[in-house]
């Protein structure tokens, strides 16, 4: 949603603030032929949704008459009586939230239509006829009907109301930016070019379909890929509800699916076979759907394509009027966006991931005349995991592991508990594994550089850090040249996000870097399934499993008085936190406000929603409103402020994610020389302290 005053008006907790809007797809009991009935099971619904604060109610096919009723079509006392349940339904809907979009049987020019009917706040919007009418196997809608094929541009009266008649219908809210919805009717997604291929293309981000398909073994599975891809395809929210309790079962019988769709992914289902009315209810985002459309500049030119039949598309507007205030979220929002929650969709991601990386290390050293792999290990996660990446490399490339040349190389910082874990992994897997104590050389460079840390006093600056990364990589591209190598970097997404990592003669710097598209989120999982799979024997796996649980520090700086180490989260944010930060900037584009909203949703209450698979419970944390606006506004300095830099020039390695990658030479392309200044303002604007 565009944020004007309007918006503002809204709670920082409205959904309707944040581009967002609640919709239902319901289903009703209906009672055959009788209309009066049916458009009261409808109000009944209506009245639900307009509680729940849903701005489009969507309702079966011929819900008004009843599908399945035959030659009782063409009976005028049945006509006369749709059409005035049409008219209560636009009386009673004066008070109502919903856009209402109920299928009926209505008369036009001389013939019968099957039409999905829109309703708002007592106003007939439009009427939109089926355009594919299916007579084969069991059905027989062209015995009745007429199709809508034709009758664009047109308009119907019905009693005292005339309102534009034709499939080339879109209704627009005019105080929700991005609400455009579409309907078609059942059949007409079942075809090659369904309408709402065009309508999508001339803008509707709702996708509406009023349907009666009865249900036989299997079918319900079809009527999902049909969903779930027209909505991926057309970038859009689809919204299927059909027929089932009340149906006639002469000859079929009926399930009542309803199920709510968003660029292809399931929002939300029904349960089938209901005995009464239920509906399914969500939230979609608007604004992340016309972020979509809005990068992927091919939407556009297959618009630009098809300019005459997605020129015709009328706009027929309405206003919302949504409530202010905090009506909840109906929708989930993954703590992780990096990292499924099911455990066979994670499964699955590590697999993929872990198997990307390899293959991009793989192709490299075939194409650099298989050098040896150059790496430092330190026993914190990613160096460990780019060592067991290259591991698997060799494996595949049937090279001995010597060919890793694999160094720990202990600086002031360093633990005990890391260095051992550093030295038992590389051991372990049999890579060629050596120490290289960098504090004589970096001693050096301090005193020659005059520091007061070689006059013996406790300054522990970023020249103090910078001099130890630097020199682990020096010493690295020095073996690798040496020895007939390549340094393997091992920095990973989120640290190339908020900048953290030493530029240039440092651990931004290698060869290649298997880890550069991999948040850290998703390294910890990657080294879980790694573990649960069982890829190594027990005494790699062992070690793995102690270093998975070890504290996330750089180790530059010597454990204070308490030993306390390093803390790489007290600097630059909790990775959980920055990381759903950086998926919502990096591959929608959202405004800080925007994944404030969402971040609190996900991560306010720590025992609300799904945990990915394997999550220790002593790590599961909660994040109030002020904790997110705090460390928000740290990512929004550091990944907008002065960080690109570093990213201009960062090394080649693989895309791993959907979420996006830092590659100048990929997904991301930014000046070095920008400033954070409007994400900023937005931040401390729209964002509330507490």
């Amino acid at each position: 949603m565009t944020v004007d005053g309007s918006a503002r008006t809204m709670s920082f907790g409205s959904l309707y603030r944040h581009g967002m809007a609640r919709v239902a797809a319901c289903t009703t009991p209906c009672t055959l032929a009788d209309p009066m009935a049916n458009a009261a099971a409808v109000l009944d619904s209506v009245r639900d949704c307009h509680d729940q604060a849903v701005a489009v109610a969507l309702f079966p096919e011929l819900a008004l008459s009843g599908y399945a009723i035959d030659d009782l079509f063409l009976q005028d006392c049945l006509l006369d009586q749709v059409e005035s349940a049409v008219l209560h339904l636009v009386e009673r809907s004066r008070d109502l939230m919903p856009l209402i979009l109920v299928g009926a049987p209505l008369r036009h020019a001389g013939r019968l239509y099957n039409t999905a009917v829109a309703v708002h706040r007592g106003r007939l919007l439009g009427v939109v006829p089926k355009v594919h009418l299916p007579n084969y196997r069991e059905f027989y809608e062209r015995r009745h009907f007429a199709s809508g094929a034709g009758t664009e541009g047109g308009a119907i009266r019905i009693g005292g109301h005339s309102a534009p008649f034709g499939p080339d219908l879109l209704f627009e809210a005019e105080d929700l930016d991005g609400l455009v919805v579409h309907a078609e009717v059942c059949e007409d997604l079942w075809v090659a070019v369904p309408p709402s291929s065009e309508a999508s293309l001339a803008g509707a981000t709702v996708l509406a379909n009023l349907s009666a398909s009865n249900i036989t073994i299997g079918k319900a599975d079809t009527r999902r890929l049909l969903c779930q891809s027209q909505s991926a395809r057309c970038i859009a929210a689809y919204l299927y509800s059909s027929a089932g309790a009340g149906e006639s079962t002469t000859d079929l019988a009926w399930d009542g699916q309803a199920s709510i769709f968003e660029n292809g992914e399931t929002l939300v289902e029904t349960e089938r076979f209901p005995k009464g009315a239920q509906m399914a209810v969500a939230d979609i985002d608007l604004d992340l759907l016309r972020q979509e459309r809005l990068r992927m500049g091919t939407f556009d030119d297959n618009r630009r394509l098809h300019g005459t039949a997605t020129g015709r598309f009328r706009r027929v507007a309405f206003r919302a009027d949504p409530p202010g205030g905090d009506v909840g979220l109906r929708r989930n929002v993954p703590r992780f966006p990096f990292v499924p929650a099911v455990r066979e969709r994670l499964e699955l991601d590590c697999y993929e991931a872990y198997n990307i990386q390899v293959a991009g290390l793989v192709q490299r050293l075939r194409t650099t005349g298989m050098p040896r792999v150059v790496i430092g290990v330190s026993g914190g996660l990613d160096s460990t995991h780019a060592l067991i990446v290259a591991a698997r490399a060799m494996d595949l490339l049937d090279r001995p592991r010597t060919d890793i040349l694999a160094f720990t190389m202990p600086g002031f910082g360093t633990s005990d508990k890391t260095k051992g874990n550093a030295l038992r992994l590389m051991r372990s897997l049999g890579v060629s594994h050596h120490e290289l104590d960098i504090r004589p050389a970096a001693n050096q460079m301090l005193k020659d550089m005059e520091h007061p840390y070689a006059r013996g006093e406790a300054v522990y600056d970023v020249t103090f850090e910078n001099v130890q990364a630097g020199l682990r990589t020096d010493y690295l591209f020095r073996l690798a040249n040496q020895r007939g190598g390549i340094v393997l970097g091992t920095g990973d997404l989120s640290e190339l996000a908020l900048g953290w990592c030493t530029y240039g003669v440092g651990d931004q710097m290698a060869h290649y870097n298997v880890n550069a598209g991999v948040p850290k989120s998703l390294i910890q999982h990657l080294i879980r399934w790694v573990i649960g799979s069982r890829q190594f024997p027990d005494e790699v796996l062992d070690t793995l499993g102690d270093i998975l649980a070890t504290e996330i520090s750089p180790e530059l700086v010597p454990a204070d008085s308490d030993r306390a180490l390093q803390s790489s989260e007290a600097v630059v944010g909790p990775y959980e936190l920055q990381d759903f930060t950086l998926f919502y900037t990096l591959r929608y584009g959202l405004r800080p406000s925007k994944i404030a909203f969402l971040a609190l949703h996900a991560w306010s209450d720590a025992e609300r929603g799904d945990w990915p698979a394997g999550y220790p419970q002593e790590k599961r944390r909660s994040y109030t409103l002020a904790d997110i606006r705090s460390w928000m506004r740290v990512f929004i300095q550091r990944f907008f402020g002065f960080s690109q830099f570093k990213r201009s020039a960062m090394p080649n390695g693989p895309k791993v994610t959907a979420g996006g990658s830092l590659s100048p030479r990929g997904d991301w392309r930014a000046p070095s020389d920008g400033n954070a200044r409007i994400w900023l303002e937005e931040l401390e604007r729209e964002v509330p302290k507490e």
